[in-house]
């Protein structure tokens, strides 16, 4: 069992160095197949093997069942490393957000729009929120839902209110 332990603490440690220094065989491997014998996918490999083993002996398995023990536990521990490793990878970022993507979007006003100046609104776009200058055709209250209707500059847009907000914004 000594034995199967110091396997997953130098697989543990394996890890450790990957995920603090990079992928330290990089280039060692390149022979092999992508991220199948990355550092991290050897090094969850090893510490999975190990402790496996170690539990499946430590529950008094012969050595013939406790090595294919560590064997699938270490399989499926590389494996889970390889797909996080490949996920994290290739997982993009979002686009930087543009002008365009304020058209049709609504908001709120946060300070009074007038009829002939400019007000504050505050969108919601790619889950940021943007506030901007707005102009209206007419005045609008703060707290009014609106609509992006044009951008006049990346910091600029004008704005009409929502359909069922039109009510609010007209003097009885």
């Amino acid at each position: 069992m000594t034995t199967f332990l110091v396997c997953g603490v130098v697989g543990l440690v394996v890890l450790l160095v990957s995920l603090v220094l990079g992928d330290v065989l990089d280039g060692a491997l390149d022979a092999l197949a992508g991220d199948a014998f990355s550092t991290a996918v050897l090094g969850g490999f090893v510490a999975a093997f190990g402790f496996g083993a170690a539990i499946a002996d430590s529950a008094g398995a012969p050595l013939l069942v406790s090595v294919p023990v560590g064997v699938v536990a270490g399989v499926a521990v590389g494996w889970l490393a390889a797909w996080l490793t490949r996920l994290v990878r290739d997982g993009g970022s979002d686009g930087t957000l543009e002008a365009d993507d304020l058209l049709g979007r609504e908001g709120q006003v946060v300070s009074a729009v007038p009829a002939d100046g400019y007000g504050t609104v505050r969108v919601l776009v790619g889950g940021h929120v943007v506030r901007l200058n707005a102009r209206a055709d007419g005045a609008i209250e703060p707290g009014t839902a609106v609509h992006v209707t044009s951008v006049l500059s990346p910091t600029a847009v004008t704005v009409a209110p929502v359909w069922g907000e039109l009510g609010t914004t007209a003097e009885p």
